[in-house]
């Protein structure tokens, strides 16, 4: 079927329809990004213990690359159970609330992450270990699969006229946030208690750390006011009800109009998103584990360089975004596509040179890449879907992209890198799939004058 076209405004009212969205959408974005801070620290936590830890803890083996590509199947297994975290908190925050969605998967992620610091190991349970820990990934991914799209959303149908991209993008700086939390904390952690103690039992100090940090993010997004979008579409939805008029079938599943009635937009807003998302899985996790073990470099060097690029990406995630409140979405974020392209072999090409400074400062300009397609996509992707299957469609997109992009990079890159010994072939395969969302991006059409209260 021929997707619904998409209605467009002129030039932005001075006020918004929504009175109450300018008063809360400080708080909702903060909301947002506490959220989202701790689902990507837990994830996080999860993707460094993999790439220093878990390999040996859990999937013991004679052989090192063996035993952390099993840890990093554990990884990519959470990816696999995103999708259903979609239908799930899509259902729930199309249907019954944003914020009702946020809290169930904020909830969700704190319960499977405590559970993994709780784990015992192989040499304690034997088989059952490795299964409790693929059980608690699958976990850890429903949740994802509902919270990146919900906290976006929810501050996007907050934002005041004229300011959608950069409230959007709040929630988008936790990713890095949350990373560099966990840095904040696994660092320490090593240097007080030795590689030794890390590896023995303090590696599950981060995970239970995350119990305070869950309480607090579930106070203040309990605190929050629903969707001023939400709560609109459903008065109309209860006053049509009371009219005597029936409820469109396929609003009651969601994920099922939207692959109806928008294929096209799905498809090419996963593309646009894919890209991005191997830049980052493949900088964060996979070259922690991959710099140390084929190529020498300390892993403190490893972290430092991840970090400091993750730093660099947040300082300019606000700034873009409101920037593409005022240009559009799509010329920065292909901007960042063309740069992703041509810097992902440099980029890793880095790590043969072993210098510290050299990977700080290629990983610093990759992520700066990185962020120019990040920042917008948060206004970008839900732009692309109507208000009663934005939730869904955001999530959808976003989740896929980062299945197919993200998940299982690491697996790939450590076959690949079993193939062939070099850096550049992380290069290459993290371009060609940035070639891809530079070509669903050249597809797309600019979405920062559509209408958003449909």
């Amino acid at each position: 079927m021929t997707e619904l076209p998409f209605k467009t405004v002129g030039p932005r009212p001075a006020a918004s329809p929504l009175p109450t969205a300018k008063n809360q959408a400080p708080k909702v974005a903060a909301a947002s990004l506490v959220g989202t801070t701790i689902e990507y620290y837990d994830f996080a936590v999860y993707g460094t213990a993999s790439a220093l830890v878990l390999g040996p803890a859990f999937f013991p083996s004679g052989n090192p690359t063996l035993s952390s590509l099993a840890a990093f199947l554990t990884f990519a297994a959470a990816f696999l159970s995103r999708p259903l975290g979609v239908i799930l908190f899509g259902t729930i925050g199309d249907r019954l609330g944003r914020r009702q969605a946020l809290v169930l998967s904020l909830l969700l992620m704190g319960v499977a992450t405590v559970g993994v610091g709780l784990l015992p190991t192989y040499e304690t349970a034997g088989l059952l270990a490795p299964v409790l820990l693929v059980t608690l990934r699958l976990l850890q991914g429903v949740s994802m699969g509902g919270e990146w799209g919900g906290a976006v959303l929810l501050a996007a149908e907050h934002a005041p006229p004229g300011r959608r991209a950069l409230y959007a993008s709040i929630p988008n700086v936790g990713p890095s946030l949350g990373f560099l939390l966990s840095t904040a904390v696994i660092l320490p952690t090593m240097n007080i208690v030795g590689m030794e103690g890390f590896t023995d039992w303090a590696w599950r100090i981060p995970f239970l750390l995350s119990t305070v940090l869950v309480v607090v993010g579930l106070w203040v997004r309990t605190t929050v006011s629903e969707s001023p979008v939400f709560t609109s579409a459903a008065r109309r939805k209860a006053a049509g009800q009371a009219d005597g008029q029936v409820p469109a079938p396929e609003s009651r599943f969601p994920l099922g109009t939207l692959v109806r009635l928008h294929p096209r937009r799905l498809l090419l807003g996963t593309g646009a998103a894919i890209g991005g998302s191997a830049v980052y899985y493949l900088t964060i996790v996979y070259s922690l584990s991959y710099g140390p073990q084929e190529l020498g470099i300390p892993r403190n060097t490893m972290l430092t360089a991840a970090s400091i690029g993750a730093a660099a990406g947040i300082a300019i995630t606000l700034p873009v975004a409101k920037l593409s409140d005022r240009i559009g979405r799509r010329p920065l974020m292909l901007a960042g596509a063309v740069g992703s392209v041509v810097w992902a072999v440099p980029m890793y090409a880095s790590l043969s040179s072993r210098n510290g400074l050299v990977i700080t400062g290629a990983y610093t300009v990759g992520l700066m890449f990185l962020a120019l397609m990040f920042s917008p996509v948060a206004a970008f992707l839900p732009e692309l879907f109507p208000a009663r299957l934005r939730y869904t469609g955001a999530s959808a997109a976003f989740i896929l992209a980062n299945t197919l992009g993200g998940g299982f990079a690491p697996s790939i890159a450590t076959w690949l890198n079993s193939r062939w010994e070099s850096p550049l072939v992380l290069g290459f395969y993290t371009g060609g799939l940035c070639l891809v969302s530079l070509l669903c991006l050249l597809a797309l059409p600019e979405t920062r004058d559509h209408e958003f209260d449909d």
